[in-house]
């Protein structure tokens, strides 16, 4: 049973919060609001994709299209956002967060102008200050992209 049916508190983090936890900012901040967040266990971020984005002036001008490494490095971001803010109320939150591996990337349908990326982050491993998770992009209940990454957190 997972914590939603339980009545347990899932939490998030609306952009404000993502901006406190991330050294990210415009042009290269890429997700907009982390949901259903269980602790460090899983989160969901939220990436609202919209044609006034610097990418779609050359990726493609006739038909746009999110560029994947973007998708997954908002998939990173989802990460990081995740294992940060389990991590801030136990007086050591980290000061950075660092993308360090990718594995089995794969991209199965175009992502773009309109579409609701949903960035569903679950963690497979935790050792020390390095967390593993697997994500899977979703648009309109459709899978279009997965990863497998790691995250590491810096003093």
């Amino acid at each position: 049973m997972n914590q939603a049916a339980t009545g347990a508190k899932l939490d998030s983090v609306d952009i404000l919060g993502i901006l406190e936890l991330l050294p990210h900012r415009y042009p290269f901040l890429l997700i907009d609001r982390v949901v259903d967040i269980r602790g460090d266990e899983y989160g969901v971020g939220i990436k609202n994709v919209t044609m006034n984005e610097p990418q779609f002036q050359g990726h493609f001008p006739e038909r746009p299209v999110m560029p994947g490494v973007l998708m997954i490095e908002a998939m990173a971001q989802t990460a990081g956002v995740i294992a940060i803010h389990a991590h801030k109320g136990n007086g050591s939150r980290p000061k950075s967060v660092y993308f360090v591996t990718i594995d089995k990337a794969k991209f199965r349908k175009p992502v773009g102008p309109g579409d609701r990326l949903e960035l569903r982050m679950t963690k497979t491993a935790h050792k020390r200050n390095i967390f593993w998770y697997r994500g899977e992009g979703v648009v309109d209940g459709a899978l279009v992209c997965e990863a497998e990454i790691s995250a590491m957190l810096g003093t």
